[in-house]
């Protein structure tokens, strides 16, 4: 077995005795800003997430992938510190590491990211800035705008849209002449006590990827 689909039990130990959470989430595709990194296949993904009570926060997550050169699985880690800047107002600052595993040349896609979510009430403003994206060496930043409508204590319908754009168009273009795209989806959720199910609607306008599609997923959390 990939010792990398061990990322989230290995911070078990430094994490034990705290406030500790884990999410297991089996989805229909594996969509990063509206573009498949599963080869529109199923995943199972899990998460590790720690929170202190003073806002710091830690955790691991792992996700099937397909890139059809051997790559196979993803497993990142993160960390970060949310806080409150007014009533309603906070801010969530952090940075992730993408690792990637399965082939030899799989590790190049390995990068590390920075981010800022800013939230009021249940409207985010958040912005994504990676330095060296995918190994390409380009500089690339996200920027993504979401809302959330709760309708009961059950019923919630989420609209987000997000522009993704390359700094650096020599290193790294999402299709020739094209160094940027725009994402979007429109999400209805269910929950009740620990499980979550959601059906989302998600589309793009970048040729090379352009899928309007539908994602499915049905989630549980477990606190330890």
């Amino acid at each position: 077995m990939n010792k990398y689909w061990l990322v989230p039990l290995l911070l078990s130990p430094l994490l034990a005795n705290a406030d500790t959470s884990s999410t297991i989430t089996l989805a229909s595709d594996y969509l990063f800003n509206g573009v498949s990194q599963s080869k529109e296949d199923e995943v199972i993904q899990v998460s590790l997430d720690w929170l202190g009570d003073t806002g710091w926060y830690a955790g691991g997550w792992v996700s099937k992938v397909d890139f059809g050169d051997g790559t196979d699985f993803e497993g990142d880690i993160y960390g970060g510190y949310k806080f409150t800047l007014v009533d309603n107002v906070t801010l969530d600052i952090g940075v992730s590491q993408y690792t990637y595993h399965g082939d030899d040349v799989s590790s190049e896609y390995n990068y590390a990211e920075t981010y800022a979510k800013l939230g009021y009430g249940h409207t985010s403003l958040d912005f994504w800035y990676a330095w060296d994206y995918f190994g390409t060496g380009a500089g690339h930043g996200i920027v993504m705008l979401t809302h959330t409508l709760v309708l009961d204590d059950n019923w919630s319908i989420t609209l987000g849209v997000d522009h993704s754009m390359s700094f650096d168009s020599d290193k790294f273009e999402w299709e020739s002449e094209d160094d940027d795209y725009t994402h979007w989806h429109l999400t209805g959720t269910y929950a009740i006590n620990s499980w979550s199910m959601s059906l989302g609607y998600e589309s793009n306008d970048i040729d090379s990827y352009a899928d309007s599609t539908f994602l499915l997923s049905i989630s549980t959390v477990i606190d330890w």
